[in-house]
């Protein structure tokens, strides 16, 4: 019985209570490889736990709701009325308008850092043309921007005397016809433009239509405030960047009758029409009907005297409120003018802008 104990294995009391077989001991011992069918299933395991568990983690989490938060912006805005933004933006019942497509957005940045200036940027509402000026603009200051579609290409929109800046400018008269028919004061303005003085004192009275002269011909400081006589061509030459209009029934004929002249005098490559002769037609056309006032000369000069006409514009120094970079073409021609005058303000004092660095 003793010799029997003797040869007995004594198991270790913190060893598998059998014994392991050698096979089954190496076996156990060696490495999984990632391409055997355990190793797959494993694999697999992990990827499914972390397509799981991950997604609920702080990060993507963030990402998803920044995401989602965006989106619900950008839909925000898509179904942002005219009357709602109008409604947001107006102060003492008057909205300044501009309209602009996306090439335009650094000459909107200029206006408006002169406008600031002058204490009127909150009473200012951008008519966007494309959903990108859309959502930058009210991205940067949001609430004053809103588009009336159909969206226009902006490509092709800011190319004078193409159908795309036809098409562009030929929408303006509707634009403003709605907010009249809001009952707003409104104030259009190119975005070629700025501003040097505050314009609302020179509105004298209380006339249906405001409006400038688009003619070089030096006037008389004490002008008369009627309608010019025709021209050679047997209308006006009135500008139609800068009007201002009260909500009266002169002011929303003189709007229908621009409408239905842009209508009767569509875009043609032998014609390549524009807005500002069917705003003259509309004018003259209206003019025994609607109290029309035109603005001073001195005031308000067509960049053909106030950038061509230096002995004018040391005469009438101290006079000037809103100078327009019109009568040439091209966007660096237009900056480089502004520059040269001291007038392109984006470079330097860009966070002097609602939009800050665009």
């Amino acid at each position: 019985m003793s010799s029997f104990l003797h040869q007995r294995p004594i198991q270790n009391p913190f060893s598998n209570a059998y014994p392991v077989s050698p096979r089954s001991s190496s076996t156990s011992q060696r490495p999984i490889s990632i391409f055997s069918p355990t190793g797959l299933i494993i694999l697999l395991s992990l990827m499914v736990i972390l397509g799981v568990f991950v997604p609920w983690s702080g990060m993507p989490v963030a990402t998803f709701s920044n995401s989602k938060k965006a989106s619900s912006s950008l839909a925000k805005w898509r179904d942002y009325t005219l009357a709602e933004a109008a409604s947001f933006v107006a102060k003492n019942g008057t909205l300044i308008v501009c309209a602009v497509s996306q090439p335009y957005l650094p000459f909107l940045n200029n206006w408006l850092i002169s406008i600031t200036r002058q204490k009127h940027q909150e009473k200012v509402l951008v008519i966007a043309e494309d959903y990108a000026t859309l959502y930058k603009v009210n991205e940067k200051w949001p609430g004053h921007a809103v588009l009336v579609p159909p969206a226009i290409d902006s490509q092709t929109a800011h190319k004078f005397g193409s159908q795309g800046f036809f098409n562009f400018t030929s929408r303006r008269p509707q634009h403003l016809l709605k907010i009249l028919e809001l009952g707003y004061n409104v104030m259009y303005n190119d975005v070629d433009m700025v501003w040097l003085r505050d314009p609302f004192p020179y509105l004298e009275g209380n006339h249906d239509v405001y409006f400038t002269d688009d003619m070089a011909a030096v006037k008389a400081l004490n002008h008369s405030h009627d309608l010019p006589p025709p021209g050679k061509k047997g209308r006006t030459y009135i500008c139609s960047c800068m009007i201002f209009l009260r909500p009266k029934d002169g002011a929303k004929l003189v709007m229908k009758k621009w409408i239905e002249e842009l209508q009767a005098q569509p875009w043609s490559k032998a014609k390549k029409a524009n807005d500002q002769p069917a705003f003259n037609w509309a004018l003259n056309k209206t003019a025994g009907l609607v109290d029309l006032y035109l603005l001073p000369q001195a005031a308000f000069p067509t960049g053909g005297l106030y950038f061509k006409n230096q002995t004018w514009v040391q005469q009438t120094k101290g006079l000037h409120v809103i100078i327009h970079n019109n009568y040439i073409i091209g966007f660096e021609k237009k900056i480089k003018r502004f520059q040269d005058y001291g007038l392109w303000f984006v470079d330097d004092h860009a966070l002097d802008s609602p939009l800050g660095r665009l």
